[in-house]
């Protein structure tokens, strides 16, 4: 027997004693166990910080990580769901910062790296138990127990072996390079931190500076949005083919050089200054100049203080001539290609001026900009001060300006392995499919080498010693390997335990590691190998579980995780790491703000869990944008919305069998028969089927937009017309076949959708399987086996027939309230138009049906529309336009004017000829739009192929039924307030007036038979609520059980 259901449920309560339910009997654990030895499907789950705590942005990919591996273990496939932990980097240096009260790679040093690194492995775990205990409360299955952690030594090791693998590649080299640095974190990033990170709009100054050419009372007015850059000047760039025009400027008298193009920019007034002669950049090419600033002045018998041509050099801004400073990209290439200079870098790690520009000493560089101009001002140099308004990048850890600078890194030779990515590429299935030739192809395209190393001090140290007197490098790829070459035991491979360690060379020298620790992101994307201990354990099974079959990570990480997963899965094995991805987009606030915790602008995600359940949680996720790596503008109300229009329909479809399974004691039987006679009965299972047929189909593809739409749909169907078609099935009195087979149908389709549901929302499907399963049963639902479609229950005709009927149904409704005229209020015909003689025929079988759910007497079946409608036409602009040109207006006038019967010769394919002066034009369906005027008392209503038209005059016996209908629907109402059960007979007291007494004349047996009244009693003195049937007629009715 099953158990009373609550139609009022509390889904966050019911979570709950699913959450106890499932560890107290171990049921994650279970469905692991019964997988073991089956194919294995890989997935690989990206390490987050635990640093702070998991939000919506959290909740979207572990909501998709859930419901794949669960889908996929219901398929009989064994997945381990080991949750992973990125423990090094930035983020960990950072809080221990804060905590601290220290900043700084200086301060750090001082406080020493051995303690900074342990107060590192304190603080690197805070908040595991707050993850753990909000991860399992969405509903999420995953192994904390055996999580990798990127800071154990086992994963360290394998990282090693990694980049050693591709040091004996020939892919890692270090070098100077221009590299975005955080001043902050007093290290470099990668191209795709900076991407991370936000560009903001900023206002810095705007530069035009004198340079005197050597030996000539000429300037060079070169343009600069760097004042900090400018005592490391070393040069000027020119465009070789822009014209360039030497000037008098009659006011400061004197002789100046900038792009033809920008005189109107400096100039207001061309009698201002006098065009000595116009050049070519070429020109000026070799031409030496006096530097305006004496700190580097040994560098000019290198090549320095001379003008270059650059083909990045244009008159869009500034005066058509730039300065060269080691600090760009571009200026460090042409200073590296055509001369000889020394690498220029005076500042320290915290990009502060050094002692080698002793005027700015100790100024960090943004900082120096005012002091810099105002020297320049001082000694006449500077000719423009303006603000330039720009985006700028900003670190994504501290919030602070990136600077640019020429260092020197440990980079992975991408470039060298660039063909082979995009091949890899080829190999993915990205979902959403246009992201592998959109965003992430077009960042493997223009990809660049991988800056790897970062000068900080909480990290896998990079496995390079040095020898300190002939400069050899050795590359250790394990602690073995380190164990013989040091003759030491290694217990730990951090910074301060590894740098301790060297020993001599045989020139003489000692082995010294270089200083540097890896790029976490370099960790992470070793993490399909380190996390097995790779090569060193598990290297028999390796194959099995690499490429993994899926993954699944935020928009963010096409620039981060699936970038380094890529190069690393391609450098090592010229494979993908990953065979399949979904991506997800950013979850925003409703204002469409970043969730930010200073704006309070979104509710904490474990609120909106107690308040309307994870279940509804997951499903607003999974059916938003968001799936498809767009935006979502998170809302409360949409969680509500979700709660309302999905998981309350559903729990409202379990308890309404339950109820009435229980008042007539039905008892599932072992084998339940499909066969059924009842069409509902054979429908709602052929859809059934077909649902199975499609979430197989859609989720091994890992769509799960399509696959969650084909169950809404579904849930409409067996909500919206099988349960409400077949309300008095459930209700006769007598247990027949028919109503035997209603419940067998409904118990089988309630009870599957329940398992197709389950990955998706684990919750409410356990709690409804626990009170349906039968003693033969699997103890939990995801236990169960992902059902398969059975084949011969799919009957197409039987679905498409019905499906038209819902259609038309749903036309006619609109229709209804489009012209205010209720359902309940009957309506005498029904017009239905439509061409396909198929159609015609399903029309006419589902006649009954048709009439009941839109309330009409009569149904008219036509072929032509002209029956309900006369038409009239327009000129179709955009299709005639470009046929008549001139003769547009002309025949837009003539269209105007067509007859109704001209008009349905164009509508069945006959071309109409209209004659402009001597020329013909014949027109067609296409350059027509047509407009439908209804005839007398009807309404009207197109969709596609289908017209309806139904007739809006309502006589008086019809209105009086639609009276009737109205005063059930109230007597219902008030049973459901009063809470009878849907058995309870009762005693109706009525008012006694002139409208009910009509009422009661007509349908008195209709409103008994319908309200189980057995008496229909005038007695004022019982009654208690005063209901509205109409417009200004109101009566009062009583009930009591009988």
């Amino acid at each position: 027997m099953f158990k009373k259901v609550e139609t009022k449920a509390n889904f966050p309560k019911i979570e709950e004693k699913i959450l106890k339910f499932w560890n107290d009997n171990k049921i994650f654990e279970k469905s692991m166990k019964q997988r073991e030895g089956c194919e294995e499907f890989t997935f690989y789950d990206g390490p987050p910080f635990a640093t702070g705590l998991p939000h919506f942005g959290h909740f979207v990919p572990n909501t998709i990580k859930d419901i794949i591996p669960r889908y996929q273990t219901m398929q009989g496939k064994y997945v381990k769901r080991n949750f992973g932990w990125d423990t090094h980097g930035l983020p960990v240096e950072y809080e221990v910062e804060k905590k601290l009260g220290i900043s700084g790679k200086y301060e750090i040093e001082n406080y020493g790296i051995e303690n900074f690194n342990k107060e590192c492995k304190k603080i690197v775990l805070r908040y595991t138990e707050e993850w753990k205990n909000i991860i399992f409360r969405l509903g999420r299955w995953v192994d904390f127990e055996k999580g990798y952690k990127t800071m154990d030594i086992s994963f360290m090791e394998s990282v090693w072996w990694v980049f050693k693998s591709l040091y004996n590649k020939g892919l890692i080299y270090e070098s100077y390079y221009v590299l975005p640095y955080s001043p902050k974190l007093a290290t470099p990033l990668s191209n795709f931190e900076v991407n991370l990170g936000e560009y903001k709009e900023v206002n810095d100054p705007s530069l035009t500076i004198k340079f005197k050419i050597k030996d000539k009372n000429e300037y060079l007015l070169a343009w600069t949005t760097t004042p900090w850059t400018l005592p490391s000047n070393l040069g000027i760039a020119v465009g070789q083919e822009i014209e360039y025009s030497k000037i008098f400027d009659k006011k400061k008298e004197e002789i100046l050089i900038l792009g033809s193009k920008k005189l109107n920019s400096y100039y207001d007034d061309e009698n201002s200054y006098t065009i000595i002669e116009k050049f070519k950049g070429s020109k000026l090419k070799g031409i030496e100049y006096e530097p305006i600033f004496n700190y580097f002045l040994e560098q000019k018998n290198k090549g320095a203080f001379k003008v270059h041509t650059a083909d990045y050099v244009t008159t869009e801004d500034g005066t058509g001539i730039v300065h060269i400073a080691p600090f760009g990209e571009e200026d460090y290439k042409i200073l590296k290609k055509h001369t000889n200079v020394d690498i220029i870098d005076p500042l320290d790690a915290e990009c502060k001026f050094t002692n080698r520009v002793k005027d700015f000493k100790g100024l960090f560089v943004k900082d120096a900009d005012k002091k810099i101009i105002e020297n320049l001002k001082l000694r006449n140099f500077l000719f423009k001060r303006e603000n330039y308004l720009h985006r700028y990048p900003f670190c994504y850890r501290t919030n602070y300006p990136i600077i640019y600078r020429p260092i020197s890194s440990w980079f992975v030779n991408v470039e060298k392995i660039k063909t082979k990515l995009l091949e890899v590429n080829e190999k993915i299935n990205w979902m959403p499919a246009h992201l592998k030739k959109g965003r992430f192809g077009k960042w493997l395209e223009n990809a660049k080498d991988w800056a790897i190393s970062r000068n900080r001090f909480w990290g896998n140290p990079i496995p390079i010693w040095i020898c300190s007197k002939t400069g050899k490098k050795i590359c250790v790829g394990s602690k073995k390997e380190l164990e013989k070459l040091s003759g030491q035991k290694i217990e730990d491979l951090h910074k301060d335990k590894v740098d301790k360690i060297t020993w001599p060379s045989k020139d003489g020298g000692k082995f010294i590691r270089t200083s540097e620790v890896l790029d976490c992101w370099f960790e992470s994307g070793a993490m399909p190998y380190a996390s097995n201990h790779y090569p060193f354990t598990n290297e028999s099974n390796f194959k099995n579980i690499f490429p993994a079959d899926f993954i699944a990570e935020g928009l963010d990480q096409t620039r981060g995780w699936f970038y380094t997963l890529t190069i690393l899965g391609t450098s090592l094995f010229e494979n993908t790491a990953f065979k399949n991805v979904i991506v997800n987009g950013l979850v925003l606030s409703s204002d469409g703000r970043k969730m930010s915790k200073s704006f309070k602008n979104y509710t904490d995600p474990m609120e909106v869990i107690n308040t309307f359940g994870a279940d509804a949680l997951r499903l607003y996720l999974i059916m938003s944008p968001v799936v498809k790596a767009d935006d979502l503008k998170y809302s409360d109300n949409g969680v509500r919305d979700v709660l309302k229009n999905i998981i309350i329909p559903i729990w409202n479809a379990y308890s309404f069998f339950t109820t009435y399974a229980i008042i007539d004691k039905f008892q599932p039987p072992k084998n339940l028969n499909l066969v059924k006679n009842n069409n509902l009965d054979k429908w709602i299972i052929s859809e059934l089927e077909s649902l199975k047929k499609i979430l197989n189909n859609e989720i091994d593809k890992y769509n799960l937009t399509k696959s969650i739409e084909s169950l809404l749909e579904f849930i409409d169907k067996l909500n919206n017309w099988y349960i409400r078609r077949s309300r008095r099935r459930f209700w006769k009195s007598e247990n027949d076949k028919d109503k035997n087979d209603a419940y067998e149908t409904l118990y089988y389709a309630i009870k599957t959708l329940m398992i197709l549901l389950a990955p998706f929302i684990p919750f409410i499907t356990e709690e409804i399987y626990q009170n349906l399963k039968t003693d033969e049963d699997k103890q939990s639902i995801h236990l169960n086996d992902y059902p398969k479609a059975n084949e011969n229950f799919i009957n197409k005709t039987i679905e498409e027939k019905i499906n038209l009927a819902r259609k038309i149904t749903s036309m006619a409704r609109s229709l209804r309230s489009l012209h205010n005229i209720k359902i309940r209020m009957p309506i005498s015909t029904i017009y239905i138009v439509t061409k396909n003689q198929n159609e015609q025929n399903m029309l006419i079988e589902m006649q009954e049906i048709i009439l009941d759910e839109i309330n009409a007497k009569e149904m008219k079946i036509k072929s032509n529309e002209e029956d309900l409608i006369t038409y009239k036409a327009k000129a179709n602009f955009k299709e005639l336009g470009k046929k008549l040109g001139k003769d547009m207006k002309t025949v837009s006038i003539k269209i105007s004017k067509l007859k109704n019967e001209d008009i349905i010769k164009i509508i069945n394919g006959i071309s109409y000829e209209i004659k402009v002066d001597n020329t013909k034009y014949y027109l067609s369906l296409n350059d027509i739009i047509l407009e439908r005027e209804e005839k007398d008392n009807l309404k009207v209503i197109n969709e596609e192929s289908i017209t309806i038209g139904i007739d809006s005059l309502i006589t008086q016996e019809l209105y009086l039924e639609g009276l009737t209908r109205e005063f059930v629907r109230q007597i219902q109402n008030l049973r459901k307030e009063k809470n009878f059960d849907v058995s309870d007979r009762i005693n109706l007291y009525v008012e006694n007036n002139e409208t009910l007494q009509e009422i009661l004349n007509k349908f008195e047996k209709y409103i008994k038979t319908e309200t189980l009244a057995l008496n229909i009693i005038f007695n004022k003195n019982k009654l208690e609520k005063k209901i509205n049937l109409d417009d200004n007629i109101f009566t009062t009715i009583g009930i009591e059980k009988c």
